[in-house]
């Protein structure tokens, strides 16, 4: 009853704080301030330095800055080339991940000390899966996993010792066990919740970090070479993108203020399951099942561009008329992700028998930038980013979609413990923005 009555006296306050929380955009334009610290060309405004990573989105000319094919640089290397150099059989995650955390490629005797430390460091407390993972099982499992998080600390002796060492260490082990925390927290919801067998499979200290999370998730263990390179190659691309994106700032605000690692990463995961940072690719999915319930012939040029164009004007799918994965806030001509990425669902699909899948994503990809050039008046470039594909490949690898955001946190969580890191060490300053005050004054 008590709840009943919360329920209702919130609906009846809600008109209030609207009428009293609503800023006119007039203000905003009065006062110089920017929105979502962004321009209003969407250029985001200068809030600190980094040696991490770089995104390339523009060139310069003689006559100013122009559209260019994006461009991704880790620790001063272009992540194109960094996908190139591996070998057929070679993974990339802890090779990158020990790039981004210290600042150097690893040689041959580098790496193989990380990633057994990596590997021998993906163990949980004692009963740790039964008592915390098992005891309240979510359909969201990033909730799942930042509660897992934040309890995680209370079985850290060294929770708030400051020191690089000290956060070193907390970090590596968090991006070891990311992995079981997420397969780990799927399995216990599919099986209280959907009835359904849960298995619980030790990670191999052998295998790579694509490799385990696949053994882990399987009930059979088993994958195949390509899955495991495929999947690899996507954990490479998410792993970084800035300091400006919401979680990275949010990992860097909260590291400022002085918290120790458990809470800025799990501050990290609240931002990024929000549905306009990490949820991108399950909406592409939505997306892609509506077109494929609503085109009969997917193949069909002319059918699949109507029903895009019906899509923009918001007549069709959820009417907000978007086109899911088309557009980055960053990039305008390319993404650089998404094209490293392409050839790599391009032969996964072909060994999946998805020939005609592709061949519906590849007409999109082209139909879309037109469609929304012409409805948009968008001129700057509309391009597909890497969420246009990523939750298709995770479809081909027998992925639940309860684990698409999971995955963009295992991935992500290097990028934020670089930068947790960086924050530390060359920033060493509490991040307080300011806000212009327009409340008015009563009596």
């Amino acid at each position: 009853m008590a709840k009943n009555n919360l329920q209702e006296y919130a609906k009846a306050k809600q008109q209030m704080c609207i009428e009293n929380d609503t800023i006119s955009n007039t203000l905003f334009d009065e006062y110089g301030v920017n929105r979502g610290l962004r321009d209003i060309n969407g250029k985001g405004v200068l809030t600190g330095l980094t040696r991490i990573s770089k995104i390339v989105s523009f060139a310069e000319t003689e006559n100013g800055q122009v559209p260019c094919d994006g461009e991704l640089w880790y620790r001063g290397y272009n992540v194109k080339s960094l996908v190139k150099s591996l070998g057929k059989e070679e993974f990339g995650f802890e090779k990158t991940a020990y790039l981004l955390l210290f600042g150097e490629l690893p040689d041959s005797r580098a790496l193989e000390e990380f990633s057994d430390i990596l590997g021998k460091s993906r163990t949980l407390p004692t009963n740790f899966t039964r008592d915390v993972i098992m005891k309240a099982p979510s359909k969201d499992i990033m909730n799942s996993m930042t509660r897992s998080i934040l309890t995680l600390a209370s079985y850290d002796d060294d929770v708030s010792m400051g020191g690089i060492d000290n956060c070193i260490r907390q970090c590596m082990q968090l991006i070891a066990i990311f992995p079981m925390l997420a397969v780990y927290g799927y399995h216990a919801y599919n099986h209280y919740e959907n009835d359904s067998s849960m298995y619980i499979h030790r990670p191999d200290p052998e295998l790579s970090t694509a490799e385990n999370f696949l053994r882990m998730l399987r009930p059979d263990n088993q994958y195949s070479p390509l899955e495991a390179k495929v999947l690899d190659v996507a954990l490479m691309l998410h792993m970084e993108h800035g300091g400006g994106n919401n979680s990275t700032f949010t990992t860097r605000v909260v590291t400022s203020a002085g918290t120790d690692t458990y809470s800025a990463i799990a501050a990290a995961m609240s931002s990024l399951k929000g549905p306009k940072h990490g949820g991108a690719n399950i909406k592409v999915m939505e997306m892609m099942e509506d077109i494929r319930t609503h085109v009969s012939d997917w193949g069909d040029r002319e059918e699949v561009r109507a029903y895009l164009s019906k899509m923009l004007d918001g007549e069709v799918f959820d009417k907000k008329g978007l086109i899911y994965g088309m557009g980055h806030a960053v990039y305008s001509l390319s993404d650089p992700r998404e094209r490293i990425f392409r050839s790599y669902v391009e032969r996964l699909a072909a060994a999946k028998h998805q020939e005609k899948m592709m061949n519906l994503y590849n007409l999109i990809e082209e139909l879309a930038p037109e469609l929304i050039a012409e409805k948009r008046h968008i001129f700057k470039g509309v391009s597909p980013n890497v969420d246009f594909y990523s939750g298709f490949v995770y479809e081909m690898l027998g992925i639940p979609s309860e684990l698409y955001t999971p995955l963009f946190a295992i991935a992500r969580i290097v990028g934020w413990s670089a930068h947790r890191l960086e924050e530390m060490v060359g920033m060493n300053k509490i991040i307080r923005p300011a806000y212009k005050s327009v409340m008015k004054e009563r009596e």
